[in-house]
């Protein structure tokens, strides 16, 4: 555990890539409990929030709730309400932390693929077989058999369904995500260039 005399101070060590969980007041010196949670959005810091204050009322935790915060706890609170507020707050952060390498993983494998097997990335999933995507491709099946082959060990997919699903969680991605150097390309199966 660690403790900060302020805001200011957690957000100097950039905690993006941390582990754990945020316990935290409303009142709090320099900036309050709500803006530093706004200011860890904004800066891509993940961790779960708990909220734990003597002056919350229904807007502010309303508030806090839909910024994210797991927990908001008013005080007195007992020491298993809080320990127990800590548990799932740090299960919640190991359920995401996986999520997010799962995500990053599968960016990883979308953007090493060419624009040619990123269309056959498309028509595969959609359920086409390899006759019918060299057919409307106008290449040899043989050339699709070998695309596919390309696809499904850039993407580290073990069979078919093991595919489909990775581009369902690619599609799931929201373009926002995307980092600036990506802007150019196609970040989910929904982006990636069209078929001719």
């Amino acid at each position: 555990m660690q403790t900060f005399g302020s805001a200011r101070e957690f957000l100097a060590l950039k905690p993006v890539d941390a582990e754990g969980c945020v316990v935290l007041d409303f009142n709090m010196p320099e900036m309050n409990g709500l803006e530093l949670q706004r200011e860890m959005n904004d800066s891509g810091i993940s961790l779960p929030v708990i909220f734990l204050t003597g002056h919350g009322d229904i807007p502010m935790t309303v508030h806090a709730l839909k910024a994210g915060a797991v927990h908001f706890l008013t005080k007195p609170v007992r020491e298993d309400e809080l320990m127990n507020a800590i548990r799932q707050a740090l299960e919640n952060d190991r359920k995401a932390q996986s999520e997010r390498a799962e995500i990053q993983r599968l960016r990883a494998g979308f953007d090493s693929l060419a624009p040619r097997e990123r269309q056959v990335m498309q028509l595969v999933v959609s359920g086409r077989l390899n006759k019918q995507i060299a057919h409307e491709l106008g290449v040899s099946e043989r050339t699709i058999k070998l695309h596919r082959g390309q696809v499904m060990r850039k993407m580290g997919a073990e069979s078919l369904a093991d595919l489909v699903k990775q581009a369902e969680k690619l599609r799931q991605l929201p373009s926002a995500a995307r980092s600036r150097n990506e802007a150019t390309r196609p970040t989910s199966l929904s982006d990636s260039i069209a078929p001719h």
